[in-house]
């Protein structure tokens, strides 16, 4: 037993992650007050910061935690999660602007292109590793797809800061909260996946892209390109399940028809139906590579 895990085993206290959380929460909470209160947009930054970087920095001291990465120090941990997560956000952002155009197909090439460049930042951050496990691989593959979820979230952040007329703090907290819930089951998660596979798929300090990476890699994107386009796949099957003859006549002359509430509800309910399905698979997959990674010591 390595003496990572027994000191882990010994501790009576909170763990880390969840102290880590708390206090996190605490000053995100009390940064939107007094942002509020004193109406002092000097705290913008602060709050976008703390709300996006919150769950994802809880989650990779999780994955340290739980993960057990056999040759993983903190030092490389936090350089996965900032550097992983730039070049990664770098790398999509360039890609997508020139290699992807408007069409129904654009997500599963959102998928490729991110779900691809993350592979590659956890493959530059991890290069002069020479020992490698599948834990490292997935507690660095949570680091990369975290960090790369905490700078796009505070993206997102801004944008909905100023969406609308004028500024929105309500917005930019909604927007933050949103994407802190859903941050655990997104980026981090996929590519831990990839990240256990890659490392178990090399040998003496060589990366190997064999069959298992490459299968790996396009299952994952298509995760991602599902998870991206659940809102349009919900609208499409709830007109075909419930559509009109009249909503249909609209479709065909290039209008949006209206919609009745009952469709608006059972939208809603295939959308976030959807989200948790694709949760599931990729937590079950997830935790397949952990069962065999600790049966195989």
């Amino acid at each position: 037993m390595n003496g990572h895990r027994t000191a882990s085993e010994g501790r009576t206290g909170p763990r880390p992650w969840l102290q880590i959380f708390l206090a996190g929460l605490t000053l995100w909470a009390a940064t939107v007050v007094v942002t509020v209160w004193t109406q002092n947009t000097n705290l913008v930054p602060a709050v976008i910061l703390l709300g996006s970087f919150l769950v994802p920095v809880t989650f990779v001291v999780w994955a340290y935690e739980k993960g057990r990465g056999r040759y993983v120090t903190v030092e490389l941990l936090f350089t996965t999660f900032l550097v992983g997560g730039v070049l990664g956000v770098l790398g999509a952002s360039i890609l997508e602007a020139y290699l992807l155009k408007p069409s129904v197909l654009i997500y599963v090439g959102v998928g490729l292109i991110e779900e691809g460049v993350k592979l590659l930042a956890l493959a530059f951050v991890a290069r002069k590793m020479r020992r490698r496990t599948t834990f490292d691989g997935l507690v660095l593959g949570a680091a990369v797809g975290f960090g790369f979820a905490a700078f796009e979230s505070a993206g997102y952040a801004f944008n909905a800061l100023f969406s609308g007329e004028g500024s929105s703090l309500r917005q930019l907290v909604e927007t933050e909260i949103l994407r802190g819930v859903l941050a655990p089951v997104g980026h981090g998660l996929w590519t831990a996946i990839t990240g256990g596979v890659l490392f178990a798929a090399g040998h003496d300090g060589r990366w190997r892209i064999t069959r298992g990476v490459v299968l790996t890699y396009l299952g994952v994107s298509l995760l991602h390109a599902l998870w991206n386009s659940m809102y349009g796949i919900a609208v499409a099957l709830t007109l075909v399940l419930t559509g009109r003859p009249w909503q249909f006549s609209a479709l065909r002359v290039g209008q949006i028809p209206d919609v009745t509430e009952t469709q608006v509800h059972l939208s809603t309910v295939l959308d976030w139906g959807g989200l948790v399905l694709i949760s599931v698979i990729a937590l079950l997959w997830a935790r397949h590579l952990f069962r065999r990674a600790s049966a195989s010591g």
